[in-house]
């Protein structure tokens, strides 16, 4: 099957290191990062959508993060 996942993070290096994390556990970058303002917090938020193909069957309680 093949996972999805969207990650987001204020613009740090916080983000970056939660991309890497994601991509050194076999996550592949999904098409291009983001780049938005979040008003309500008035910070720059980053997001980067990975995917990541795993053997077993999809269930919404899927802890993806741990995949």
């Amino acid at each position: 099957m093949k996972l999805y996942r969207f990650l987001s993070e204020d613009d740090t290096s916080a983000f970056c290191h939660k991309v890497s994390a994601a991509l050194d556990k076999g996550w592949e970058l999904h098409g291009g990062p983001t780049y938005a303002f979040d008003a309500a917090n008035g910070v720059m938020r980053c997001g980067q959508a990975v995917v990541k193909d795993v053997e077993g069957t999809y269930h919404p309680d899927l802890k993806l993060g741990e995949q």
